[in-house]
């Protein structure tokens, strides 16, 4: 295409790939600047997040005996028939993936197909759109390289992994990230993106002298959907800890549950605990409306989406809130409990906010405030629209 970017003031952007909402978050600000947006994805699994364009593999995922045929194939060939039919559910609509000004792709396999299909969808983007970009939200390949190779960060999603090597099964969806193939795929997709954009102080501080890495741009944060309401405490304070099988090591939870167990031994009759599975995403933002205390995660140095939405909501959260963070921040009062990968430390932060629940709505009005100054979706869309005009 032979025209620039930088003359246009509305924009068409493809967003390529979704988790934890960040994408549509991204999208609302965007199309409430009056520019037009296109989100393709799968939905990521489980959570359903909405999509424009469904590359979601249903015919291999949502029938039994094929699911038994695509194990067996996969047991064969090692080739995976849901990744080989997401592909194609790709391929076939490309003609509506043309002529955007921007593609951002959520991480370096965001179209999550096979490695091969994967390059050939990326060129088609790169040969029918202007610019491309790759923001760094999540699991990807220098990131991985860095944590297992050195020491910028004390603990991190990786660290049950590398204290403990047989958990390598339970870590295979990050660790594929360092296999041939996918190093080659991230560094096919860096040599054609603009920029390499780390969306909070984990994925910034992992990515430290990785060309093309922007600075820290945060998550956007829909905060006018997002109702501010102090709970009142009556009996009992509530803890809320969501659970996602699939992430359940690298966020922490054994920590969280040990930490439970302690508190709940010293003060069942002040608590109440709620735990949920693997909830869809729309359910679980209401479920832990009644709650007072969410526990987010553990191996982190900033918040994701899920708890900055429940600080938006006036939840005390339990999350990566440490020295990093506030000192990037440059805070001085507390808008988030610092979770470390110590169930005692755990406790004893709980065991401050029973004894002493004035502290709960002080933190909660905190958290909120946080989040309008620092995630506002508006503020942030126009930080990625300096980023795409720029000239490289």
């Amino acid at each position: 295409m032979d025209y620039s970017i930088f003359d246009i003031l509305d924009m068409k952007i493809l967003l390529i790939g979704e988790y934890s909402r960040f994408h549509n978050s991204l999208k609302e600000g965007l199309t409430s600047l009056g520019h037009t947006v296109t989100l393709v994805g799968t939905g990521d699994d489980f959570k359903k997040y909405p999509v424009d364009i469904s590359i979601a593999s249903s015919w291999c995922r949502n029938n039994w005996f094929i699911t038994k045929v695509r194990r067996a194939i996969y047991k064969i060939t090692k080739i995976d028939m849901a990744l080989v039919e997401t592909g194609n559910k790709f391929w076939r609509q490309r003609k509506q993936m043309k002529g955007y000004d921007v593609v951002q792709f959520i991480n370096s396999w965001s179209i999550r197909t096979t490695i091969a299909k994967e390059k050939k969808c990326i060129a088609f983007l790169e040969e029918h759109n202007n610019a491309l970009f790759l923001s760094a939200c999540g699991t990807d390949t220098p990131w991985v390289e860095n944590l297992l190779s050195n020491q910028i960060l004390p603990y991190h999603i990786l660290t049950p992994y590398v204290t403990d090597s047989t958990l390598k099964d339970s870590y295979r969806p990050a660790l594929k990230y360092i296999d041939k193939k996918h190093k080659e795929l991230y560094t096919f997709v860096e040599q054609k993106v603009k920029a390499i954009i780390p969306t909070d102080m984990d994925y910034y501080l992992g990515l430290q002298g990785t060309k093309k890495a922007t600075t820290l741009v945060p998550t956007p944060i829909q905060i006018d959907k997002l109702e501010y309401t102090l709970t009142p405490i009556q009996d009992k304070i509530v803890i809320f800890h969501g659970i996602n099988r699939s992430s359940y090591l690298k966020k922490g939870n054994p920590i969280f549950e040990k930490a439970l167990e302690i508190i709940t031994a010293k003060h069942a009759s002040k608590i109440e605990v709620i735990t949920v599975e693997s909830l869809p995403y729309a359910e679980y933002i209401k479920a832990y409306d009644k709650a007072h205390i969410l526990l987010d995660q553990v191996y982190s140095h900033d918040q994701g989406y899920n708890a900055l939405e429940a600080m938006a909501k006036g939840k005390v959260v339990f999350t990566g809130a440490g020295t990093y963070f506030k000192e990037h921040y440059q805070l001085t009062h507390t808008v988030a409990i610092d979770a470390t990968p110590d169930p005692e430390q755990i406790a004893s932060e709980l065991e401050q906010l029973i004894l002493y629940p004035e502290r709960i709505a002080d933190i909660a009005k905190n958290a909120r405030a946080f989040v309008e100054k620092y995630h506002d979706h508006i503020v942030i869309t126009k930080k990625y629209l300096d980023i795409w005009r720029k000239e490289y």
